[in-house]
This record gives C-alpha cells, sequence and structure tokens, in this order.
C-alpha cells in the first residue's frame, strides 16, 4: 500500500521511519517543515498540504494529538478527505473520543474511504523497535488485514477489538488503569518511606513481587517524585480520564474504583479534572 502519514512527533517519526524502511512508498506532511527535516536521507516523499499527501496515497495514518487535531488534518478544505480516493483508508492513531472517529467515517463514507481507529501504546521506544501495541477498532476485517502489514512495520501486537470505536474505548481504559497505578504507586512508595523504607528499596521489592506495575517503574526511578511526569504527561493523562468518565456517563457506566483512583492520580499530578 501506498501510504500516507501525518504526526511526526516523538512517536510518529519513528513510526514513519519504520514505514519507509519497511519498503512501503511513503509521502509525509507536516505544518512545521522542521519536523521534515529528520526524512530528508529517506525515499519518502514530501506534501505540501495533506490532500496532496492524500492523492498520493492508499492508506493515511493520522499520529497528531487530539480529537480537534484530527478532524482539522482529514476535513479542512485541503484536507486528507480532499484528497483520497474512493477506497482509501484512513487509520486513526491518535487518542480521540470514538465519536470523533464516527464522526470522520460519516464524513468519509460519502467518499467511498473507509475510516478504522488504531490508537496505539508504547511510546517513541517502542515504535523504534517495531512493538508498539495497536489496538484496531473496524467493521471491516478484510480492510484490516489490508492495513495490517503497514502496521506490522511498527507493531507488535496487532488487537482487533471490534467495530469502530473500540480501539479508543481500550486505549483509554489501559490509560484510566496506568494513571489509578500512578496514585497507588505514588502513595504506597510514600507510605514506605514514612514506615522507614527507602523508595528505592521498596519499589525493589515490589517490582519483583505480585503488586507491580507499569507505573510503579516509571516513578520507582525519581523516589516517587511525580514532576517529571507533571511535565511530559499529566496533560495527557488529564485529556484521556476526561473523555473516558464522559463515554462512562453517556453510557450509564459506573466506572467504580479505577476512576477514584484515577482522580486521585491527577491531583497528585496538580492537574484535577
Amino acid at each position: 500500500m501506498r501510504v500516507g502519514f501525518i504526526g511526526l512527533g516523538s512517536q510518529g517519526g519513528p513510526m514513519a521511519r519504520r514505514i519507509i524502511d519497511a519498503g512501503h512508498p511513503t509521502t509525509l506532511w507536516a505544518r512545521r517543515p522542521e519536523s521534515l527535516e529528520p526524512f530528508a536521507d529517506t525515499a519518502a516523499a514530501m506534501a505540501t498540504t495533506p490532500a496532496e499527501l492524500a492523492a498520493a496515497s492508499d492508506l493515511v495514518c493520522l499520529c497528531v494529538v487530539g480529537d480537534d487535531d484530527v478532524m482539522d488534518v482529514a476535513a479542512r478544505a485541503d484536507g486528507v478527505l480532499a484528497g483520497l480516493h474512493s477506497g482509501g483508508v484512513i487509520a486513526v492513531h491518535a487518542t480521540v473520543h470514538p465519536d470523533t472517529c464516527r464522526e470522520l467515517a460519516e464524513r468519509a463514507y460519502a467518499k467511498g474511504v473507509t475510516v478504522i481507529d488504531a490508537p496505539v501504546s508504547g511510546g517513541g521506544p517502542a515504535a523504534e523497535a517495531g512493538t508498539l501495541l495497536v489496538m484496531v477498532g473496524s467493521d471491516d476485517d478484510e480492510i484490516v488485514e489490508q492495513v495490517r502489514p503497514v502496521f506490522a512495520s511498527y507493531a507488535d501486537p496487532i488487537v482487533h477489538l471490534g467495530g469502530l470505536g473500540s480501539g479508543q474505548v481500550a486505549k483509554l481504559l489501559n490509560n484510566l488503569l496506568f494513571t489509578a497505578h500512578l496514585a497507588t504507586a505514588k502513595t504506597t512508595l510514600d507510605l514506605g518511606s514514612a514506615l522507614g523504607v527507602a523508595p528505592e528499596k521498596l519499589a525493589e521489592v515490589i517490582g519483583r513481587g505480585s503488586g507491580n506495575s507499569f507505573a510503579l517503574t516509571s516513578v520507582a526511578p525519581f523516589g516517587g517524585n511525580l514532576d517529571i511526569l507533571k511535565q511530559v504527561a499529566s496533560g495527557l493523562l488529564h485529556k484521556d480520564v476526561s473523555l473516558i468518565a464522559d463515554i462512562a456517563a453517556e453510557a450509564g457506566a459506573e466506572p467504580g474504583a479505577v476512576l477514584d483512583a484515577a482522580d486521585a492520580a491527577l491531583v497528585l499530578l496538580d492537574n484535577p479534572r
């Protein structure tokens, strides 16, 4: 497949490079020209607009930040939908509300274009290693199989969860649980310190025990201090917890303790919901 890629940040950049290195004909576009500079030594083509990128692509991957970004690059006058041919596919790698994917799919349907949601987890290092987790939501199994070889250039595993939007729900639930774990990890390390056990030693024990979590290993190197996470992740975690809380409320579902713990973490991150 000919691939267009938009969103060349710390995670999207390595994803795009692996697509190029795997031999897929690739076109790139970025709001900031400097984002394209690291790809000057590759075989990738550079487009001047999202529409131009889409016209040269069978699959367009959107790895932008949020809902507004997805709709902007896809639906504006010179956006992806203006250039993508009938039979084309848009993969939304951003973590957004499932309704954003459904709204985009409705607009795309009129042009014969399919939208799938495919949020990712693992960050830049996993993208570089080709071990990102991709959570796919699509009502069309055949489309998923068509794009799988492209996704496989940067991801393992690739999990097809169900219909459109289900990938976003799974990603938001994952991030909700991670945020909740931050609260329990931080307060556990603090409690241990108050009881005379050094955070780094307690983290070593829990890291090899049944209480271990990815969140604990994220905060343990800093002695349980959350300052680094406040800088790099609090805004994104706030967004994702708010999104899944709204989705649960709309569905009449009770989140229970996991949302309580996630809210406690957001308070510790100085970014309450």
